[in-house]
């Protein structure tokens, strides 16, 4: 069982209520609050962020929907155009958005998303008084980290590197993008989110084991600089062949220590998403 205010820090909420941006080609999955109110049941979390999907492109409403109703427990990272207003940011920013997301990845309803993009948004949340404390979220593939290390290590604001870094468990810590990260991660500025496991593993459920020396690696390299997330409802794999538990059960496999479990799930995310002081042990 994870500790009192232990945070999910990257999961999604998918409501029929908001229809998807016309870019979209996949119909999405039936996710709302309350399915997700039972995963934390089961799990033992509390806290969430909720992470803006690609499906709707840039219109935040049902991410801002469901931090309405999960309350003062939960934060929000959004998915915004090149060209958001500052009007917007505030916007945003009232309703505990506390970071934009940058996908290289996944398809866009802008389109590529490039390296310039990533620099304007930086630029723009660094520059407005209401997103003080913000980051932005970079979800890219390793060769893409490894050509932006420069930029990425160069941001106004602090940089949240998601998934693992999508670093392929078979060359872990030898990994070009291992290197870039553990550089980014030493540079001070850098976070990286221990999540999506399953998007690379070789060795799937239950245990996970060929990501074990990659997160061990990073846990021990940046233990204050590490967020879990699981990435619920899991939408890049089959229906029901991701079980939550074991990808919380897999970072207690990353961690040397209960403390040190504490810290990711508790302590970190405390920080980095501006949670109120962590309950006690």
């Amino acid at each position: 069982m994870p500790p009192p205010g232990a945070c999910d820090c990257h999961m999604h909420i998918f409501d029929a209520r908001f229809a998807p941006s016309t870019h979209w080609p996949r119909t999405p999955p039936d996710a709302p609050v309350a399915a997700y109110r039972q995963l934390q049941q089961r799990l033992g979390t509390s806290r969430a962020v909720v992470v803006t999907p690609s499906t709707y492109g840039t219109d935040n409403a049902c991410t801002l929907d469901a931090l309405g109703q999960l309350g003062d427990c939960a934060r929000g990272v959004a998915v915004v155009g090149a060209g958001v207003s500052a009007e917007e940011l505030s916007r945003l920013a009232a309703r505990r958005v506390r970071g934009l997301r940058v996908n290289f990845v996944s398809p866009q309803s802008w389109g590529a998303t490039t390296p310039e993009m990533l620099a304007t948004l930086a630029r723009k949340v660094a520059e407005h008084p209401a997103c003080e404390g913000w980051h932005v979220q970079v979800f890219a593939h390793p060769e893409q980290l490894v050509a932006m290390a420069r930029q990425l290590g160069a941001l106004p604001v602090p940089l949240v590197i998601d998934h693992l870094g999508r670093i392929d468990p078979a060359e872990g810590t030898t990994a070009p993008a291992y290197g870039v990260v553990r550089g980014l991660l030493d540079g001070g500025n850098t976070w990286v989110k221990l999540s999506g496991a399953y998007m690379r593993s070789a060795a799937q459920g239950p245990g996970y084991a060929d990501t074990v020396p990659l997160g061990r690696a990073l846990v021990q390299s940046a233990p204050e600089r590490l967020v879990w997330g699981s990435d619920w409802p899991h939408t890049t794999e089959a229906p029901g062949s991701v079980n939550d538990a074991d990808l919380l059960n897999l970072l207690y496999a990353w961690a040397d220590s209960e403390a040190q479990a504490h810290r990711i799930l508790v302590d970190n995310p405390a920080r980095l998403y501006g949670f109120s002081s962590p309950p006690s042990q």
